[in-house]
C-alpha cells in the first residue's frame, strides 16, 4: 500500500513538473524563428544579443518600427498596459476601488490624451506619426497573435488594441512625475499660514549662489496639509515608478585620453520590475540608433549611434503655480466616469478655470469651500513630445539637436549632447517664464489678482545652456544652474552634493578614459558629508559620553564619506540626520507636516544649511517652554538618541553597524502587495552600495527605524566613448524583459549591484553571430 501511494505521488509530481515545463515554455517570449507580419514591406531580421537586446535590421524605418513594436510588446506588454492607464485615469479598471483616488487626480488634471488633442497637435502625414503608427501596428499584431502575459490572466484583464493617444499618455505621466510643486508649494503655504514668515527665512527658499551651480489665509492650513498627504499617497500607489533625478556629464576631447568625447548618463527613476527602460538597436539604410525606450515610446529618450549621443536629467524648474480662486469664479465643466473593477462606477465633475483645473474635489479630504486651481505649463503649452523625441533621435548635427530641444515646453529637461566631431553641449529645455517682482511662486497665489497671475514667457536663448565651453565639460546633477542675465530661475533643485563631487572629479585630470568614467559613474563618496560630520563632532558635548558613543565618534572621525556596504559611518550618519531634522523641525511643523517635509527636495538642501548656521528660529523646542535650545544642544541630543537606538538595534559595537545591515533594495512588481505572488515577480531584496546624494544615488526615505529600503536610483548607467563607440557600455537594474519566464528577466541584476556593465553592440559582424534570431516576413512571403 505504502509503495502504491509513493508511486501515485511520484506520478502526480511528474505530471505537475511536465505541465509546469510546458506552461513556462508556452509563455516565454519568442526570440528565434519566423513570424508573419501584415503590412510589412520586406523581411526584417532581429538579432537578440546575450542580454535580450533586439538589433533590428530592416530595409525601411517603417518596417523596423513595426518589428520594434512587436518585440517590445512581447517583453513589456504588461508594463505598457499600466503606463497607458495612469494618465488616462483607468487604473481602477484593473486594481479596483483602491486606485479611484489616483484616477480622479489624473482625470481631473486632464493628462489623458484625447482624439481631438491629437488631431489638433499632430500631423498624420509627418514621418514621426507614420513611424509611431507602424510601432503601434506591431504592438497590436502581437496582441492578436502573441501570448497573453500571465499578469493579464491573474487579474482577469482582456487585452485591448493600442492607439496613438496611449503614446501621448506616457509622456503625460512622465511630465507629472517630474513635478515637485505638488509636494512643496502646498506644504510651504501651510507653514507660512501656521508659523509665519520668520520660520520660512531659514528654509533657504532662494538658493545660495555660493554653492556649486551648473555653469552658464482662510482654511489654508487644513487645505495644504491634506493636499500634500493625498499627493504623497497617490505617488506611492502608482504601479509605474516616477522620475526623480539624474546625473549626466559630457567630457570634451581636450580632457580625454584618446581625444574623443565621452558621454555618461544615469537617470534616477523609481525602481520597479520590469525596470523602466527597454533597449533596442534599429538599423536601416538611412538611419541607425541604439536607444532606450519608455514603455509605449517608439522613439528613444536616450540614444547614441556612430555620430552622436544624448541623455537627460531633470531640470527641476518651477513650471506649476497654484491659485486660490474667488468664490465668484466661473468654471468650464467636464464630466468623467471612472469604471471600477468589481465596483460601482464613479462619476466625476471636473471644473476648469482660466488658471487651470480645480484641485478641490480631486484630492481627498479637502475643504469644499477652498477653490484651489493648478496652472501647469505642460497643460497650457503643448509641445507634442512625440515629434520632439523623434527629431532628437534623428538629427544630423549639434545645431539640429539644439533646434529640436528648444521646442520642448514641459517637462523641464537637461538635454546632454556629445558627438564624434568633438562637440559637447547642455541645454536646459523648458518654457521658462517670469512673474511680476515680489510674487513668490512657492506659495499659493491669488487667482483673482492680475499681478499674481501674469507671466512673461522667455525665449529659448535665455534658457541656461552651454555649447563647447572653455572648461571642456558639461554636467547636470539636478542642481541650480548659474545666473542667466543676472537671474537665477526658480525651481526645486537638489543640493550641491553630487554636482560638487562630479566637478571635483572632472577637474582632477585631462586624460579620461572609458574605464575611469565607469569607475566614476558608480562612485559612492560624498563631497559634503565629511565636512558636515566635522561640524557635528565639533558641536557634540563630550560630557558623560558612554563607551559606545565614544566608539561611534571614532568611526565618524575616520570616515572619508564613502557609502560602502562594509562602512559603519553611514549607518550612524543617516540615523543622526533623521533625528537632527526631527528634533529641529517636528515640534513646530507637527508630525504630519514633518513627514511631508521629508517627501520634498527641500529637506535635502536643508541638512547642510541647518548644520552650518549658528542662529535659527527652528532650534528652540517649543515643547520645552522654560528652556531655549541652541544648536549644540540639538546636535548633542540627536547624537545620543542615534547611538542609543543603533545600540538597541545592532549591538554595542559601533564598528559592527555595517551599512549593509541598514540598506537594502528590492525591485517591486505591480503584484508586490499580493502576498504569495510577491516573491515570484519581485527581484531582490539585495544589499547595495551607495546612498543619498552621491553619484551612485540610492534613494530611500529617512525614518525612525534606521533601516532603509531603496526605492529609486540609476535606472540605467550609460557610457559612450567616441574613441571606441562599438564598445559603449550600459547596465539595467534587473533585465531587459518584463516577462517573468524570460531568461532576461533579471540577468543583469548581479552585474548592476557590483558596478558592472554590458556592451551596447554596434558592430554588425559581431551582432550577426547571435544565437537567437527572429525573422519577420511579409504575409505574402510567408505562405
Amino acid at each position: 500500500m505504502f509503495r502504491k501511494i509513493l508511486l501515485w505521488l511520484l506520478a502526480i509530481l511528474v505530471v505537475v513538473l511536465v505541465v509546469s515545463v510546458i506552461f513556462i515554455k508556452n509563455n516565454k517570449p519568442v526570440y528565434s524563428g519566423t513570424i508573419s507580419l501584415e503590412a510589412l514591406e520586406e523581411k526584417v531580421t532581429v538579432y537578440f544579443d546575450e542580454y535580450g537586446v533586439p538589433h533590428i535590421f530592416a530595409d525601411s524605418e517603417k518596417d523596423a518600427y513595426k518589428a520594434l513594436g512587436y518585440v517590445h510588446a512581447q517583453d513589456r506588454l504588461w508594463q505598457m498596459e499600466l503606463i497607458r492607464r495612469i494618465a488616462a485615469g483607468r487604473l481602477s479598471e484593473v486594481f479596483g476601488s483602491e486606485l479611484v483616488k489616483t484616477d480622479k487626480l489624473f482625470r481631473g488634471m486632464g493628462l489623458g490624451a484625447t482624439d481631438e488633442m491629437i488631431q489638433t497637435h499632430s500631423d498624420p502625414s509627418s514621418e514621426s506619426y507614420i513611424l509611431a503608427q507602424a510601432y503601434l501596428d506591431g504592438i497590436n499584431t502581437f496582441i492578436d497573435q502573441g501570448k497573453t502575459p500571465i499578469e493579464f490572466k491573474l487579474v482577469g484583464l482582456d487585452k485591448e488594441h493600442y492607439q496613438m493617444k496611449d503614446i501621448y499618455n506616457v509622456f503625460g505621466y512622465m511630465a507629472f512625475s517630474f513635478a515637485q510643486a505638488h509636494k512643496t508649494d502646498l506644504l510651504l503655504s501651510d507653514l507660512k499660514e501656521t508659523l509665519g514668515r520668520k520660520y520660512l527665512e531659514d528654509l533657504d527658499l532662494d538658493i545660495n549662489p555660493g554653492t556649486t551651480l551648473i555653469q552658464n489665509s482662510r482654511g489654508m492650513k487644513r487645505m495644504a496639509m491634506n493636499a500634500g498627504n493625498s499627493i504623497n499617497e497617490i505617488m506611492e500607489s502608482l504601479p509605474v515608478p516616477p522620475f526623480v533625478g539624474s546625473n549626466s556629464w559630457v567630457i570634451g576631447p581636450q580632457k580625454t585620453k584618446n581625444g574623443k568625447v565621452i558621454l555618461a548618463n544615469d537617470p534616477h527613476i523609481g525602481f520597479s520590475q520590469p525596470s523602466v527602460w527597454y533597449q533596442a538597436h534599429l538599423v536601416t539604410p538611412k538611419q541607425e540608433m541604439y536607444g532606450f525606450h519608455l514603455a509605449l515610446s517608439p522613439f528613444p529618450v536616450l540614444g547614441h549611434n556612430y555620430d552622436y549621443a544624448y541623455g537627460i536629467t531633470m531640470f527641476e524648474n518651477d513650471d506649476i503655480d497654484f491659485y486660490r480662486e474667488d468664490e465668484n469664479q466661473q468654471y468650464r465643466v467636464r464630466k468623467e466616469v471612472i469604471h471600477v473593477k468589481d465596483g460601482q462606477d464613479v462619476e466625476l465633475e471636473v471644473k476648469i478655470s482660466p488658471n487651470g483645473p480645480l484641485m478641490t474635489g480631486l484630492l481627498e479630504n479637502l475643504d469644499e469651500e477652498e477653490k484651489i486651481t493648478m496652472d501647469w505649463t505642460y497643460l497650457k503649452e503643448p509641445s507634442n513630445l512625440l515629434e520632439k523625441v523623434y527629431r532628437i533621435s534623428h538629427v544630423k548635427n549639434l545645431y539640429e539637436f539644439r533646434d529640436a530641444v528648444a521646442e520642448i515646453k514641459a517637462p523641464g529637461l537637461n538635454m546632454m549632447y556629445g558627438d564624434a566631431r568633438g562637440n559637447i553641449a547642455w541645454f536646459a529645455s523648458a518654457q521658462l517664464y517670469e512673474k511680476n517682482e515680489y510674487v513668490h511662486t512657492k506659495f499659493i497665489l491669488d487667482g483673482s489678482n492680475k499681478t499674481e497671475t501674469e507671466k512673461h514667457y522667455l525665449d529659448f536663448e535665455k534658457n541656461p545652456q552651454a555649447i563647447n565651453p572653455s572648461w571642456h565639460y558639461v554636467y547636470s546633477a539636478n542642481n541650480q544652474p548659474e545666473e542667466v542675465n543676472d537671474k537665477l530661475y526658480p525651481g526645486y533643485y537638489l543640493p550641491e552634493d553630487r554636482a560638487k563631487r562630479i566637478v571635483k572629479l572632472l577637474k582632477e585630470k585631462d586624460t579620461f578614459s572609458l574605464p575611469e568614467v565607469q569607475k566614476m559613474i558608480v562612485d559612492d563618496k560624498s563631497a559634503v558629508s565629511p565636512d558636515l560630520v566635522k561640524i557635528i563632532l565639533d558641536n557634540i558635548s563630550k560630557v558623560n559620553l558612554n563607551d559606545t558613543e565614544k566608539d561611534a565618534i571614532e568611526v565618524l572621525k575616520s570616515w572619508d564619506g564613502s557609502y560602502k556596504m562594509e562602512e559603519a559611518a553611514p549607518t550612524i550618519y543617516f540615523r543622526f540626520v533623521y533625528l537632527f531634522l526631527k528634533n529641529t523641525f517636528e515640534d513646530e511643523m507637527g508630525e504630519e507636516r514633518f513627514e511631508q517635509f521629508l517627501q520634498t527636495h527641500l529637506y535635502k538642501r536643508q541638512i547642510a544649511r541647518q548644520l552650518k548656521i549658528n542662529k535659527s528660529v527652528w532650534w528652540d523646542d517649543i515643547s520645552t517652554k522654560e528652556i531655549k535650545e541652541l544648536k549644540d544642544e540639538i546636535i548633542t541630543r540627536s547624537f545620543h538618541e542615534a547611538v542609543e537606538s543603533l545600540k538597541d538595534q545592532f549591538g554595542s559595537d559601533a564598528s559592527d553597524w555595517k551599512w549593509s545591515k541598514a540598506l537594502t533594495v528590492e525591485h517591486k512588481h505591480a503584484f508586490d502587495k499580493s502576498g504569495a505572488l510577491r516573491s515570484f515577480f519581485n527581484v531582490g531584496p539585495f544589499h547595495t552600495h551607495g546612498g543619498l546624494e552621491v553619484i551612485n544615488n540610492q534613494l530611500f526615505k529617512l525614518n525612525n527605524k534606521g533601516v532603509y529600503k531603496v526605492h529609486a536610483g540609476p535606472s540605467t548607467r550609460r557610457i559612450i566613448d567616441f574613441s571606441d563607440v562599438e564598445n559603449a557600455k550600459s547596465i539595467l537594474p534587473t533585465g531587459q524583459s518584463g516577462n517573468v519566464f524570460s531568461k532576461h528577466y533579471s540577468d543583469q541584476a548581479e552585474k548592476y549591484l557590483n558596478g558592472g556593465f554590458v556592451k551596447m553592440k554596434l558592430n554588425k559582424q559581431e551582432i550577426r553571430t547571435a544565437q537567437d534570431v527572429l525573422v519577420f516576413l511579409p504575409v505574402k512571403d510567408s505562405v
